[in-house]
């Protein structure tokens, strides 16, 4: 974009006064757009020097009105400089404003942030999850505490923000919060929608994460082998506190569903599929794509347990799921009785149910990746790693076909 600037003093032959002398203009050009302001002084057309755009002599009056001339060139100069220095669209309106005073009401940057998290809880069942409302407050908390911690402000201008803004905020999650890799760039990719509401509206003139990569390390994602789960299937606990939640994390580890969508399941998502057996038709939250799941016969073995349960007949539940914050510490309670060493939690059971229940019996990624509702192979792939018996299984009969062939 083109932000040089044009300075110019003329005389003006259409506005002069009763005396017949010419109105000094001041003409500013910024992207071949003119701005024509009077000077509100007055010369004589002999007096004028087109050429050099001033008062010709060394009159009282010429030293004057010149010094007064070159007063105007330093402030457009001025006003310019400033207009670049706030990363500002450098236009006629623009510098009209400052001109005239009228400066523009900064946009700023939480207020921004908190508008859109307020028009977010609006949609919350609609268009967005709880927990998804509740990550945005709390990147909005992260993001006012960075700013005090960086800059000692409340809030920013949005246009002060650039590329060592990002990488100043990622040092700040990894050092003052001891956040670790991923988890902090799930936290910028929130923020970074906030930044591009701003591009959008146009109060954001160039991308501070324009040259700022946001990758995420792989993690490798712990599952229970088969041992393992036999071992806290037959397990029995003293408490049906913990058996409950055994059994809802069972359910989940046969079925692959996550557990917003175990705690939701409801009967009428029980259905008869095309093979006359019981399958779950549901769609899941975080995406809302479809999943079809044919229940195995543990699944079906915990749902016909709890079919008369006080809590599943008044919340017409499948399951009594326990809420997300005490599912965790008792999955982490049976994992010690049951004498298994790696963390355990319900998301655990969804990678479980993908490698040991079905890729490890031979069951194609490609099927596994459809029936939990995922949108695409490129979000499972890890899946498929760590199954090195299946392999050695899959080579020893392919080495038997060689040998019996010949080969």
């Amino acid at each position: 974009m083109d932000t040089k600037i044009s300075i110019l003093f003329y005389g003006r032959k259409a506005k002069t006064t009763k005396d017949k002398r010419l109105t000094i203009y001041l003409r500013v050009t910024l992207q071949g757009r003119r701005l024509e302001l009077s000077t509100s002084r007055y010369v004589s057309p002999a007096r004028w020097s087109a050429e050099a755009g001033k008062v010709k002599g060394r009159s009282a009056l010429a030293r004057s009105v010149n010094a007064y001339l070159d007063t105007l060139r330093a402030k457009a100069y001025g006003h310019h400089r400033e207009l670049l220095e706030e990363s500002r669209l450098v236009t006629v309106e623009a510098f009209k404003e400052k001109w005239m005073g009228v400066e523009e009401k900064p946009v700023l940057l939480l207020e921004v942030f908190r508008t859109h998290n307020e028009q977010m809880a609006q949609l919350v069942g609609r268009d967005y999850a709880p927990g998804t409302l509740e990550r945005y407050a709390t990147s909005l908390q992260h993001t006012r505490d960075f700013i005090r911690w960086k800059y000692g402000l409340e809030d920013m201008d949005v246009r002060k923000l650039s590329y060592q803004f990002i990488t100043d905020y990622e040092f700040w999650f990894k050092t003052e919060r001891n956040c670790a890799h991923n988890t902090t760039i799930k936290y910028l990719a929130n923020f970074k929608k906030v930044i591009h509401l701003c591009l959008k509206n146009g109060w954001l003139e160039r991308d501070p994460f324009l040259c700022y990569k946001m990758s995420m390390r792989e993690v490798i994602r712990e599952h229970l082998t088969k041992a393992e789960l036999q071992r806290m299937t037959d397990k029995e606990f003293a408490t049906d506190r913990l058996a409950q939640v055994r059994d809802v994390f069972l359910f989940s580890c046969y079925t692959g569903l996550a557990y917003v969508d175990v705690q939701q399941l409801r009967r009428a998502d029980i259905q008869t599929g095309v093979d006359g057996e019981q399958w779950i038709f549901k769609n899941r939250q975080k995406k809302d794509t479809p999943s079809r799941i044919p229940l195995l016969p543990t699944a079906l073995t915990i749902l016909e347990r709890y079919r008369d349960h006080p809590q599943c007949l008044y919340e017409d539940r499948l399951l009594p799921v326990p809420s997300n914050q005490k599912m965790n510490p008792c999955l982490k309670e049976i994992a010690d009785v049951c004498g298994i060493e790696k963390p355990v939690t319900f998301h655990t059971a969804r990678h479980t149910f993908a490698t040991t229940v079905m890729l490890s019996e031979g069951v194609p990624l490609e099927l596994v990746s459809q029936m939990p509702g995922y949108c695409s192979l490129k979000t499972n792939p890890h899946y498929a790693r760590g199954l090195d018996r299946k392999v050695s299984q899959d080579m020893q009969q392919l080495r038997e076909k060689l040998r019996l062939m010949g080969r």
